[in-house]
This record gives C-alpha cells, structure tokens and sequence, in this order.
C-alpha cells in the first residue's frame, strides 16, 4: 500500500476510513476466495472501520451533544453560562430543528408563570377582621381618649380632695391624747404631721412643747411602720397597703364618697406677687360636711401615733421602738414573719 501510494502515512490516524477497509479486507482475503465469502468480510470490515469512526461523524456526535445537553438542561434548571458548552456550540451545530413551543423565551415563560407566588387571600374562618382605620377614625379615637383621659383625672382631683377624719395620740413611752386632724386624701404625710403638732398646742394639759417641734423632726407611726413624710395618703388608700396584721395601714375608699366635693378648684397659684395687683382669693369650693358624716370618725386613735423622732433615736433599742421599721411600699408585710434582733420570731397575734 505504502509502495504504491508513493508516501508513508506517519500515524494511522490520519488515514481515511476507506483506506482502512481495504487493508483490513487484503489481510483477510490472501489467494484464491469464494465470490459469497469475498463479499461477506468485505462488509464485515467496512462495519467494523465504521463502528470504530463512529464517534467522529458529525451527526452521530451531534445527536449525543444535543441529548447530554438535554439531560444537563433538565437536571439543573438553571442557565449555564459555562465555556465548555459555548466552545461546543460554536463548533458543532445541531441539524435538528427546535420546536417552536420549546424556544427558550416559551419555556421560561412557562416557568415563570408556574412559580410565580399566589396572593394571599383572606382568611374566611376568622372572626374578626381589623379594618384599616382612616385620619378621621384616629382623630376620633385620639380625641376619644383624650376626655376619657380628663374625665379621670377629674374624678381623681375630687376623690383627692374629699376630707376624712384621722384620730392620733403622741408617743413618747406612753400614749398621750392627741386629737383628731380633718384631712384630704391628697395629702402628703408632712402635712398631717404639721396639722398634728398645731392641734396638740390647742389641747389642755400640757401638750404645747409638741407645737415647738419641727416636722422633720415628727414621725407617724401605724402598725409599727415608720410611714415617710413625701408619701401621700391617697397613695396607700388606691394600692391598699397592709401592715404586719393584715390590716389596711388607711381603710378609707379610693373613690368618691358622700363626702367628695362637686367640683375641684384645679388652678395652681404662682406664689409670685405682680406690682399693683391684688393676689386672687382662693375661693373654697369643698362642700362642708359634719364630722359624724365623714370617714375615720370613731377610729382608734392609739393606732395612728405621732413620735418624735430625737425621742426614737435615744430609745429605738427598747420596746417597742426596736421592732418599728421603715415602710417600703413595694413589700407585702402583711406575709412577713416578723423577728427581733435576736431572730428570734414573734407569735402571731389574735
């Protein structure tokens, strides 16, 4: 073959398929060979040249690119911008024609309209659905709680200004009689502690020197409880403070009475006096009410005790000095064990 093509092929690839069947049927058929036996390994070489250059005709190739892309395409769902598949593509055309429902713009648009989310529709076994509420809806609602808002605030002023009775004793090792003090349920405890001290100057039998003593030197004392002076006694009447017994410290109602005035001088004066005007009088518009008609009349007055405080401080290690606390108001003490200095816990009282 070599001599009489006059060049030698260098590699056996480079040879056609043709020539490579020739050679395979000359190998095979050396002398004399049978017509029907001649024809037979003649086309069993040309079958076996062409499975061996299969994979290199162009539309076999073409048609297994087209299917791995086909299988890739499905698997992934995604675009591929690889190079690869690009060099491929360049090279190779398919000669199989896309469908036109298959385009790429169909199918993505097939998809898109799939996966595309559903709108949330409302949910028809809820009771009660909330409306959105307009400008008009707030303003109404605001200007709403805006006179509720007043209308407690109001109602607080005349609980704060309806007036009760508190009986007390001074405490200095002994009862001694005290007197009753009329009083607001807004008022701070300074302000019983001055009307208490003024009171005692009025009464015979020797208590003046307690009208020498200065509030801040006066303490109230209830169920052995140190009461501080910037508390108001509104304070314990609305939270229903108890003391060591279980008792209310001031068993007096939080809301308005037959003793509540009908209206409520809100104004705050200025203190400021102006050059040429007159001060405005204060004009009292609390309604008088009779002793026996308002609360805390009757009370035991020995368990409202007015002390001095330099007389507690030279004995607070005697009793019962030594067991009175300060009063915190953000503890129960009505569930407290109560101990001496010693630890040692008090029996319960009847």
């Amino acid at each position: 073959m070599d001599s009489k093509s006059g060049s030698a092929t260098p590699n056996e690839r480079f040879r056609s398929s043709d020539m490579a069947a020739e050679e395979q049927l000359k190998a095979q058929t050396v002398g004399l060979v049978h017509l029907d036996d001649f024809r037979k390994r003649r086309a069993e070489a040309l079958d076996s040249d062409a499975a061996s250059s299969g994979p290199a005709s162009p539309i076999g190739s073409e048609e297994v690119k087209f299917a791995t892309k086909k299988r890739k395409a499905a698997k992934k769902g995604v675009l591929s911008f690889g190079d690869d598949e690009g060099d491929e593509s360049s090279v190779t055309q398919s000669t199989k024609t896309t469908p036109r429902s298959q385009t790429p713009a169909s199918r993505q648009a097939s998809v898109g309209v799939e996966d595309r989310p559903k709108k949330l529709a409302a949910n028809a076994g809820v009771g009660f659905i909330a409306k959105s509420k307009t400008k008009s809806a707030l303003a109404r609602e605001a200007q709403l709680k805006e006179t509720l808002r007043r209308e407690f605030l109001a109602t607080q002023a005349r609980v704060k200004a309806t007036e009760f009775q508190m009986p007390f004793v001074f405490y200095d090792g002994a009862d001694s009689p005290g007197g009753v003090c009329r009083m607001k349920k807004g008022d701070q405890v300074w302000r019983f502690l001055d009307k208490a001290r003024k009171v005692g100057a009025g009464q015979a039998g020797g208590m003046k020197q307690w009208a020498r003593v200065s509030v801040d030197d006066l303490m109230l004392v209830k169920d052995d409880l140190i009461i501080p002076h910037h508390l108001e006694l509104y304070f314990f009447m609305l939270n229903k403070v108890k003391g060591f017994d279980g008792a209310e410290l001031f068993p007096y109602s939080a809301d308005l009475t037959a003793g509540s005035p009908d209206t409520v001088d809100n104004s705050v004066p200025s203190g400021l006096n102006i050059p040429g005007q007159q001060p405005e009088e204060k004009s009292n518009v609390s309604t008088v009410h009779a002793d026996a008609a308002l609360e805390g009349f009757g009370d035991d007055p020995t368990l409202t005790k007015v002390v001095d405080r330099r007389w507690y401080e030279r004995n607070k290690h005697i009793f019962p000095a030594s067991i009175w606390q300060d009063l915190d108001p953000s503890k129960d003490y009505s569930t407290m064990i109560r101990k001496d200095t010693s630890g040692n816990a008090f029996f319960a009282r009847n």
